[in-house]
């Protein structure tokens, strides 16, 4: 099997620390994140081959976690759950996870279900990748070096900036309205974003459009949202 990445989502910096280790034994590298918020940047920021994702965590709990990380991507989710959240346990199954594992866990039962959802996602063929460098028609995106340029000139892009561009590169063709950009970038509910959004598409648009008013790349769907052309 190929270098595999597990993201580990949990409060206890114990149980985070003490997975890291097993899973190192067996030579795969380890994220680690103490909530959902953080488990959705670094799945923006790195690629990741499965998620061991706790229930009940602050600021964004497993299951909502695991709902939004759904709408976009198949990775394999392994819940960590507690024996008495076999509620919870049924909803994630439901909402998308594919396995979970009850605490205290035996670590060579986490380590044999890991493998076994790695070797479906990744050497059975379900894991397409993640494109390193995204071209669209002179607009690049490096996602390794955190960069995009327009025809090769390097373009100074603000965090959140940088963010909003790679949420619509990664989906070119797609529209995300408002409250879908908001709520995947902040990581807040999108309500009366529209200003903030906007402000921030008109500072894109200045940076890498010839004529910010007539753009090539970021266009807008009228009563809908934006996209990136592909």
């Amino acid at each position: 099997m190929e270098k595999v990445s597990v993201l580990v989502v949990d409060d206890e910096k114990e149980i985070r620390d003490a997975i890291e280790i097993y899973l190192k034994n067996e030579g795969i590298t380890v994220l680690k994140a103490s909530d959902g918020l953080e488990a959705l940047d670094i799945l923006m920021e790195q690629t990741v081959h499965l998620i061991l994702m706790d229930i009940m965590m602050p600021n964004l709990d497993g299951i909502s976690a695991t709902y939004k990380i759904r709408e976009q991507k198949n990775i394999p989710i392994i819940m960590l759950t507690a024996k008495s959240e076999d509620t919870d346990k049924i909803l994630g199954l439901q909402i998308g996870a594919d396995d979970y594992i009850t605490k205290p866990f035996n670590p060579m039962e986490l380590v044999a279900r890991v493998k076994s959802q790695l070797r479906r996602y990744v050497t059975l063929g379900t894991f397409d990748g993640v494109k390193k460098k995204i071209d669209l028609h002179g607009l690049t995106l490096d996602q390794e070096a955190k960069e995009v340029a327009v025809n090769g000139e390097s373009v100074k892009l603000t965090p959140i900036e940088y963010k909003i561009v790679v949420l619509l590169m990664k989906n070119a063709g797609r529209v995300f309205s408002i409250a879908e950009i908001y709520e995947s970038v902040w990581k807040e509910p999108g309500y009366n974003a529209e200003n903030t959004v906007a402000v921030h598409i008109r500072k894109i648009r200045e940076k890498i459009e010839v004529d910010p008013k007539n753009p090539r790349f970021l266009k807008v769907v009228w009563g809908i949202g934006y996209k990136m052309e592909k």
